[in-house]
């Protein structure tokens, strides 16, 4: 199942941060890309609620083409985190520099499980 509605369009400047959700077996792979900040931070927010909602065994957030994420969406990180029952089920998946930098400046690399692939966060137990 992909989801690309407005993959392109977004605020008319830039393009939708969720590019795309795909179920992988048991899991949701969440596709995010571009800026994440608070201008689109509640696209983000209702993405990983909708997949929140279907109770995967595990959400992973491929942030391989985020190339930006501010506190806000780091914020609805947590959030999504600390509303599943599984919290060692949401996992990061292929950050970049940039956005592996913010995890570890937050520290919050420490409370997510960040993997270097989606394969590698797909075949991570949970």
């Amino acid at each position: 199942m992909t989801d690309d509605r407005e993959s392109i369009a977004g605020d008319g400047l830039r393009r939708h941060p969720v590019l795309g959700v795909d179920a992988v077996g048991t899991a949701l792979v969440i596709r995010l890309g571009g800026e994440l900040d608070l201008y689109n931070a509640g696209q983000v927010r209702s993405a990983l609620v909708d997949a929140h909602t279907q109770a995967p065994e595990r959400i992973v957030v491929d942030l391989g083409e985020v190339e930006f994420i501010d506190s806000t969406a780091l914020g609805v990180l947590i959030e999504t985190r600390a509303k599943m029952d599984n919290r060692g089920g949401l996992l990061l998946a292929a950050p970049g520099l940039e956005t592996r930098r913010a995890l570890q400046i937050s520290g919050l690399d420490k409370l997510f499980i960040v993997h270097d692939t989606v394969p590698e966060a797909l075949g991570a137990k949970v």
